[in-house]
């Protein structure tokens, strides 16, 4: 997949992609140049999708609000808002 083309994608579309990246290198019978390019593509497809998340969790962390008032609180999975 060339580079600027993945800049294009939504968050789902990226992952999507790398794990069919993940499934095609996991069969094992490329030639070792496929094989690196593929993987080099996928640690693109997971920095980009790790970037995003992460700009995900700062919206969540400006956007909670404690009463009138918006106040950062940063992100926890295992916690309830209150």
């Amino acid at each position: 997949m060339p580079e600027e083309r993945t800049e294009t994608l939504s968050f789902e579309a990226r992952l999507d992609e790398l794990e069919r990246i993940v499934k095609e290198l996991e069969r094992g019978d490329l030639p070792l140049e496929q094989s690196l390019s593929l993987f080099e593509a996928g640690m693109r497809l997971s920095a980009d999708c790790k970037r995003q998340l992460e700009e995900a969790e700062t919206r969540v962390e400006i956007l909670t609000k404690k009463g009138s008032e918006i106040i950062a609180v940063p992100f926890n999975p295992d916690k309830p808002l209150k």
